[in-house]
């Protein structure tokens, strides 16, 4: 799926040029990139299920901490958190490249920063196509590509603009406040499929 994600990434940039946040993207960048590193040095020593069952908490937690504390005051938009986006961003780089599971602790730090929603797209857009290309030669390197997933790939890359446009479409039909609440939902979703099939896989950590 990588060569399928950069082109989705790369469509939607065209988008959404102009509407990031680029004081959190620096910190995330920054710190995904020795994320990649280190999930790099680890790929195929640690279990893949260990990572996705950490991903998953993350997911549901921050998920239920926003339906619980729903009426907290809103977060200042302008502002990045340094600390948090630095832990998103290096979580991420190391998930995504053990787990290809970096999505949700970015989204949870974007979640959090409450920025207006075609920021919170942008943003996600620009952080997973730096993200999703910096893992190519690593993907490369380890000898991930295969004759079969490259033909795979090439069958579904003409839909990834499609995706993009269809992406931009609905955003701007959506409120500001239905779109946060359906973000969090699909967020606690994923983190619950996550811990959902590491659980019923069996043992975590195999002999």
């Amino acid at each position: 799926m990588l060569p399928v994600l950069i082109a989705i990434d790369w469509s939607g940039i065209g988008a959404w040029r102009g509407k990031a946040s680029w004081p959190d993207l620096r910190w995330m960048l920054a710190a995904a990139v020795p994320g990649i590193v280190g999930g790099t040095l680890v790929f195929g020593v640690l279990p893949e299920a260990l990572f996705k069952l950490l991903v998953g908490l993350i997911a549901v937690g921050f998920a239920l901490d926003r339906l619980l504390r729903r009426n907290r005051p809103p977060q200042d938009a302008t502002t990045p958190k340094p600390l948090l986006a630095v832990l998103a961003g290096a979580t991420s780089g190391f998930t995504s490249t053990i787990a290809h599971q970096g999505g949700p602790p970015a989204v949870a730090y974007l979640l959090h920063r409450q920025m207006p929603r075609q920021m919170f797209a942008a943003t996600s857009v620009y952080f997973f196509a730096a993200l999703n290309l910096a893992k190519l030669p690593t993907y490369i390197g380890l000898g991930v590509f295969t004759k079969t997933t490259l033909i795979a790939s090439a069958v579904l890359l003409p839909l990834a603009p499609l995706g993009a446009w269809l992406g931009v479409k609905v955003l701007s039909g959506i409120p500001e406040k239905p779109f946060y609440w359906f973000a969090t939902a699909t967020l606690g979703v994923t983190g619950a499929k996550l811990l959902w099939d590491v659980l019923s896989a069996g043992p975590i950590l195999s002999p």
